[in-house]
């Protein structure tokens, strides 16, 4: 094998590596999630569930506000430096959160750690594909979309033999990784700058959209404690309302805008960011449901919860190769829908087979792994569905859009999930009410995911400032 050939290996293994990486942890946090709690227990006794959902919930909302300004800001000064610093801090927030004292401190550490992930993330695609041969770039794309779903896969599992060691090693892990990654980096990535002379991405809309979504997760999140007619409830609702509406005036306004108002005028992508929103929101809620239950109700150890949770995940990648090698003509809206409409029978399935004896070969598991088929069938065409009737020279700034609505869902999803929930105590009627909202989002992603193809059809070509 030549040198440069070796280099190009090593070059996507780091590449593809890092964003493993950042997928990974998602899973890993989300099975250590209740040992971490009982972990934090104080005087008072464990901290409330609307509390610890903020580990999940800050770093999903961080995660999405920052992932399209910092793309833009790496293509501006240097995408290698981006990508090496995104790594350094993600790395260093890693251990700062297998060292937090209590919860406050992990979240904060947790935000940190978003504003790495939201660095490394998109610019690893952009590293990948300017540094391939084009005969390779098509594979490459390919293998860097798949490490998600192979995060999701084996995250769950990791996450539960980590735990059996300790909560701590759910974040410790990515320090050597990270480590390893970043000095390798150094050497082999080559530094691609684009649009040195693009004016400064929206920071300040990105604040705002984030503040704006942390004021609706807040309002979910405590409207149990708060009361929902309190006024720290609606004054969250009011906030969040306002903040949103602040951040469409600034995108109108803003030279250079997190979402550019073009983009959204074209009906298809519009829509398809709708669907990953909606779907994201039951998908989110449902692997935190999942998990709470063997733990909290079956009474399953952290390895037992990976372990039982990784056979639905499991079945993402195959059926994602699988359709894209069986079905290539089949519109990706069209895909989503029968993924939506899968991941909603799997949850109906849940609903109704919900039980406090453990049942997991009988009940969960084959409505879990019908949900994941639905999920290989919906994840990897929604960037599709969304990119595909823009310029080739928006592509970017499309599929960083629709991340951005994926991870906003995802913190949506946890946080309706407390609000069914209430304080915490996971029993079999807000536990089927919660399946049936999860079955609800799917269902409406089904029906957005139809509306999107139609939208296609009549999409005129955005004329967006570049």
């Amino acid at each position: 094998m030549s040198n440069a050939s070796q280099r190009a290996g090593l070059l996507t293994v780091v590449l593809t590596g890092a964003t493993f990486m950042a997928g990974l942890d998602l899973f890993i946090v989300n099975v250590a999630f209740d040992q971490i709690g009982r972990d934090f227990a104080g005087p008072s006794g464990v901290p409330d569930l609307g509390s610890l959902s903020w580990v999940l919930s800050a770093y999903a909302v961080v995660y999405a506000a920052l992932l399209v300004p910092l793309g833009r800001l790496t293509d501006r000064y240097g995408r290698k430096p981006g990508f090496v610093a995104g790594l350094v801090v993600f790395t260093l927030a890693s251990l700062a959160c297998g060292l937090a004292p209590g919860v406050g401190f992990l979240v904060a550490a947790r935000i940190v750690q978003a504003v790495g992930a939201a660095a490394m993330t998109p610019t690893s695609l952009g590293l990948l594909l300017a540094a391939l041969p084009p005969e390779r770039r098509a594979a490459g794309a390919r293998l860097w979309a798949l490490t998600g779903a192979i995060a999701a896969a084996l995250g769950p599992a990791a996450g539960g033999g980590l735990v059996q060691l300790s909560w701590h090693w759910a974040f410790w892990i990515n320090v050597p990784v990270g480590s390893l990654l970043a000095i390798v980096a150094v050497r082999v990535v080559p530094d691609v700058r684009h649009n040195e002379g693009a004016p400064r991405p929206d920071l300040a809309g990105a604040a705002v959209l984030a503040a704006a979504i942390g004021a609706l997760v807040l309002g979910l999140v405590q409207a149990d404690e708060w009361g929902w007619r309190s006024v720290g409830t609606i004054g969250a609702f009011v906030a969040a309302a306002v903040g949103l509406a602040g951040f469409a005036l600034q995108s109108a306004r803003h030279p250079s805008p997190l979402i550019e108002p073009a983009l959204l005028r074209v009906r298809s992508f519009a829509w398809a960011n709708v669907t990953t929103l909606v779907f994201n929101t039951g998908f989110g809620a449902s692997l935190l449901l999942g998990i709470l239950w063997m733990q909290q109700v079956w009474g399953f150890s952290a390895l037992q919860t990976g372990l039982a949770i990784a056979l639905g995940p499991l079945a993402v990648p195959p059926t994602a190769i699988l359709v894209a090698r069986h079905l290539p003509r089949v519109a990706p809206s069209r895909l989503i829908a029968m993924g939506s409409a899968l991941f909603a029978a799997g949850a109906i399935a849940q609903m109704s087979a919900l039980s406090v004896q453990p049942a997991y070969w009988s009940a969960f598991l084959p409505a879990w792994v019908v949900g994941g088929i639905g999920v290989g069938l919906a994840f990897p065409n929604l960037v599709a569905a969304a990119t595909a009737t823009l310029p080739p020279e928006h592509g970017a700034t499309g599929s960083g859009i629709v991340s951005m609505a994926r991870q906003v869902g995802i913190a949506l999803g946890v946080s309706v999930l407390v609000a069914i929930l209430g304080d915490g105590a996971v029993d079999t009627g807000a536990g089927r009410a919660a399946w049936l909202f999860i079955a609800g989002c799917s269902l409406l992603a089904g029906v957005t995911a139809l509306v999107m193809a139609t939208a296609r059809e009549r999409a005129p070509a955005p004329t967006v400032a570049v």
